[in-house]
């Protein structure tokens, strides 16, 4: 089979976790990469540059667009993210997964220029657990907390683009479920073209010599 990775999309709600989520698949296995973003919004207490995400101002994410060096980018309360070309193509080069933690709107850009891409989306349990898990960051005003319900009800209309949703309510639980779902992929055919093409040369090779 191809030892090329494959490239997983993964998102969820502000609130579902997904953050721990990815961060704990990169502990537990070793196959995967995390592709990390850029985005023009402040960085939180803790997070650091290059790290979490690369921060940058909004006219040189601009200047970046132009020069074709993200492989999709969205507008998201205000703020750009996107994803660095360069990095994803060299580790799945090197075949590792590539997992880009990203909204619903860079999630359906990236399905359309890489239909071979893995979609899953992490929700908690309910509505009123992901009201629970925002307020208890104690990071954001009610307000923030509210745009953010508000915009988790849109993005709930683009759920059913996703391949799989996978409900984050244990932790260990939903990570080896999202190991499961990647291992499956990758030996779907839509990600193995390479592999098949293979095999056809190799029959048809039999199938001249049986001929002759």
């Amino acid at each position: 089979m191809e030892k090329k990775g494959i490239l997983i999309v993964l998102s969820g709600f502000s609130g579902a976790g997904k953050g721990t989520v990815v961060k704990r698949l990169l502990q537990k296995y070793d196959e995967y990469a995390l592709s990390i973003s850029m985005t023009t919004r402040a960085p939180r207490p803790g997070e650091k540059d290059g790290v979490e995400y690369f921060f940058t101002t909004r006219e040189k994410f601009e200047e970046i667009i132009v020069r074709n060096g993200l492989i999709e980018y969205a507008l998201y309360c205000g703020n750009y993210y996107g994803t660095p070309r360069e990095y994803v193509e060299e580790k799945l080069s090197a075949g590792k997964n590539v997992i880009l933690e990203i909204e619903i709107q860079g999630a359906l850009k990236i399905k359309e220029k890489f239909p071979e891409s893995l979609l899953i989306f992490v929700t908690p349990p309910s509505v009123m657990e992901l009201k629970r898990r925002l307020e208890g960051r104690g990071t954001e005003e009610p307000e923030v907390i509210a745009r953010r319900l508000a915009r988790a009800a849109e993005e709930s209309e683009g759920i059913n683009a996703y391949d799989y949703i996978v409900v984050n309510d244990d932790l260990e639980v939903c990570v080896d479920e999202v190991h499961r779902l990647v291992d499956e992929a990758r030996r779907a055919p839509v990600r193995s073209q390479e592999f098949i093409g293979k095999i056809r040369e190799e029959l048809k090779g039999f199938a001249k010599g049986a001929d002759s």
